[in-house]
């Protein structure tokens, strides 16, 4: 059984709190939503390529007890834990459960079971998901590793066992909201290490941060001197450790630090090329060498690199969106202005987005109403929008209590075209939802009051006398509303 008891762990560090309580309440409700998939909210419109998919696994709640449950509903471990189990990557039998846990000293023990209730990889004393979180606190796992501890030391395995990196650090965690990055800690200095084992960072730092999105784009390190430098993903230094700060505002080899107390802009040469006019710089322009975004009394503007105010510092937040264009906030509402501060959109949303991808604007009003405009700002659509699916080029909005569907050409799309492996399609009539297949034929009668488009599961949500409920891919209710 291996000696699984032995390590210590610190999950749970609120003594004083008891999170037991708290979390069984919240994830009982939370347990109860997912199992009959009827949030709309949560409820996906389909997989990303239409399919619906096959030997999904789900942690499963029963009477104050957590199991797995197959996407068929089948139980594959019987509801026996009071925590959570993690499932890393779903599609794969490998669950994670935590047991034993004592809440005043936050020790606790963990083993790991597949399909078929079997332990495995019980050489190791802990086993654990690699967690990660993005920039909206999201919680995600690296699917395709698992953290092990053997004799106080952390390692990494993939999903056959087979060991990627040795059991040797006092600590390894993901680096926050960056995939493949893996921050790894020995004798007390940290370095960088990715999925597969390379070493990117040597363990010699006394921090280590990301510099921007993903793992290629370098790392801000600080120095036993406490000063901080830039390492790119082949180990070369970027900028020297001699800055008291860096901040994550880079482009064009250009970088934002702080030396001496005072924030400058600086070239990859450590040329400095702008450091008065300003209290702080948000962002570096697109178009190379045209400017900066900056703050002075609170206000932003546009100030090129020689320091000339492009753009007089006025507005309560201004982010770009394409080169020479920018989505501007004043006075609590958003807008679109060029750079020469023109208005192209009006200042009358609570938010607008540029999808990138689409070449589209997404601008919400306080109704929860979107305008949907294209890059000449002409609104082309506008109603309630459900998704933008940037990856398959389509965004999908409710106009008149119907779901309606467009590509980034604004063209009217079939909703059979759009989730073209789907079963069952979602269909009006005399303000009554139901169900047809492919070819229009009716499944589901018209009977709700209020449907979704299938899940990527194959399960849609209905609503009839103001209560949710579920139906599964062939029409089947399996929750009542």
């Amino acid at each position: 059984m291996g000696n699984r008891g032995r390590g210590r762990g610190r999950r749970y560090e609120e003594p004083k709190l008891n999170l037991k309580k708290v979390f069984a309440v919240i994830l009982a409700i939370v347990a109860i939503i997912m199992s009959i998939f009827i949030i709309r909210g949560i409820l996906s419109k389909g997989n990303k390529d239409g399919s619906i998919k096959s030997k999904t696994y789900f942690a499963s709640y029963k009477n104050n007890k957590w199991g797995v449950i197959d996407e068929n509903g089948d139980e594959i471990i019987a509801p026996s834990y009071e925590e959570m189990i993690i499932i890393p990557n779903n599609k794969n039998d490998i669950f994670l459960c935590t047991y034993d846990v004592d809440y005043d000293t936050g020790e606790y023990k963990t083993k790991a079971l597949n399909s078929k209730d079997e332990e495995i990889f019980n050489q190791y004393s802990k086993i654990e998901a690699v967690e990660n979180q993005d920039e909206n606190n999201n919680l995600w796992y690296e699917n395709n590793i698992l953290k092990v501890q053997k004799d106080n030391k952390w390692g990494i395995i993939d999903n056959q066992g087979k060991e990627i990196v040795p059991v040797e650090y006092d600590s390894i965690s993901a680096l926050k909201g960056i995939k493949n990055a893996l921050l790894v800690q020995k004798d007390g200095k940290y370095g960088i290490i990715d999925d597969e084992g390379k070493i990117i960072i040597d363990t010699k730092y006394e921090e280590i941060s990301n510099l921007g999105k993903d793992n290629k784009e370098g790392y801000i390190v600080k120095d036993e001197t406490g000063l901080y430098g830039i390492i790119d993903y082949s180990k070369n230094s970027v900028l020297e450790n001699k800055y008291q700060e860096i901040e994550k505002v880079y482009g064009n080899d250009l970088y934002v630090v702080s030396q001496d107390g005072k924030q400058k802009l600086i070239r990859k040469s450590g040329e400095e090329i702008l450091t008065k006019g300003f209290e702080q710089i948000t962002a570096i322009l697109k178009e190379k060498d045209k400017g900066v975004i900056y703050i002075s009394n609170g206000k932003y503007g546009i100030m090129s690199l020689d320091g000339t105010n492009i753009l007089k510092a006025q507005y309560d937040n201004l982010i770009e969106a394409k080169e020479n264009i920018f989505i501007a906030t004043k006075n609590g509402k958003q807008g679109i202005i060029d750079i020469n501060g023109e208005e192209k959109v009006p200042f009358k949303y609570t938010s607008i987005i540029y999808d990138e991808k689409g070449d589209i604007y997404i601008a919400e009003n306080e109704q929860f109403n979107s305008d949907i405009m294209n890059n000449q700002f002409e609104i082309k659509q506008s109603g309630i929008l459900i998704e933008n699916n940037t990856e398959n080029g389509y965004f999908e909005l409710r106009k008149d209590d119907k779901y309606v569907y467009y590509n980034f050409k604004f063209e009217e799309k079939e909703v059979k075209d759009i989730l073209n492996k789907n079963t069952l399609f979602l269909d009006k009539k005399d303000n009554k939802y139901g169900y047809v297949d492919k070819n229009g034929n009716v499944v589901v009668e018209y009977i709700y009051d209020d449907a979704t488009e299938q899940n990527e599961y194959g399960y849609a949500a209905v609503k009839k006398d103001g209560k949710w409920g579920a139906i599964n891919k062939k029409g089947e209710v399996i929750q009542e509303p």
